[in-house]
């Protein structure tokens, strides 16, 4: 099993190279343009139209879909707004905790102008605010958790077109997924546990609990966006593990949607 892991980790670390040295070529004016198509895609979608909490990762001022007309535009819509937050959870024997991910509100457009940027130039918000933000699972307010998010969308290095999706390594919106599924399993059946919604990323630990959805739980729509360089040819896979969430839908620069079937 060792070894099966090993090699699948290089497979995921050799697609990963090869995607961003592709993504690397590409100039603002030729991801502008696919993002602008993805963006009008995403927003004609009913599901996006239907959507009253949505969240949205805010892109990199390069090489991924841009997404800051998506956040305007819900933001003008009047749907409330999560951005993805780091942190991490205190640790009770001293030890070295890895950072999860939460995603908390925005306000308003002049609060989303606002955020300081991190070192990847990404807007994140700030720690001394996250007080005053509504938290998808970690509720600090009346409100957190009396409407759940309808929709996610979701940034990757690569895709397939069978919406199979490679992150960056770091198992962040992966576990994410996994936390918020336990989070609606506690509040619909009580049945989460709170080692599942606070444990830090541990694959083995996890194992096939990982991307299956409890049937009677209605679940955020996880949609991921693509420039077409990041699609791999029909013929090709995105290698994965059960630790890896499937996408219900993806939105391809090129103009290519994939869904989940229904």
């Amino acid at each position: 099993m060792s070894i099966e892991m090993d090699s699948l980790r290089a497979s995921k670390a050799k697609l990963r190279k090869m995607i961003m040295g592709s993504l690397k070529q590409l100039n603002q004016e030729q991801i502008q343009r696919q993002s602008y198509s993805i963006q009008q895609r995403l927003l004609s979608l009913p599901e996006y139209q239907a959507a009253n909490k949505i969240s949205v990762y805010l892109s990199m001022p390069s090489g991924e879909v841009s997404t800051r007309c998506i956040v305007e535009d819900a933001l003008r819509k009047g749907k409330q707004v999560f951005v993805p937050y780091l942190y991490k959870e205190a640790s009770k024997d001293g030890r070295a905790v890895p950072a999860v991910m939460d995603m908390v509100s925005i306000s308003s457009e002049t609060d989303y102008n606002c955020l300081p940027v991190d070192k990847w130039g990404i807007p994140t918000p700030d720690p001394a605010s996250i007080s005053t933000r509504v938290r998808s699972l970690s509720g600090n307010s009346e409100s957190a958790g009396s409407e759940n998010l309808d929709m996610i969308v979701i940034p990757g290095v690569a895709f397939d077109r069978d919406r199979r999706r490679l992150g960056h390594g770091k198992g962040f919106y992966d576990f994410f997924l996994h936390r918020y599924h336990e989070y609606l399993k506690l509040q619909t059946f009580g049945e989460a546990t709170v080692e599942n919604l606070q444990a830090p990323f541990l694959g083995k630990k996890f194992g096939f609990l990982f991307g299956r959805r409890h049937k009677l739980i209605e679940f955020c729509l996880p949609v991921g966006l693509a420039l077409k360089e990041q699609l791999l040819p029909d013929d090709q896979a995105v290698p994965t593990t059960p630790t890896d969430w499937k996408l219900d839908a993806l939105v391809v620069g090129d103009g290519s949607f994939y869904c989940k079937a229904t």
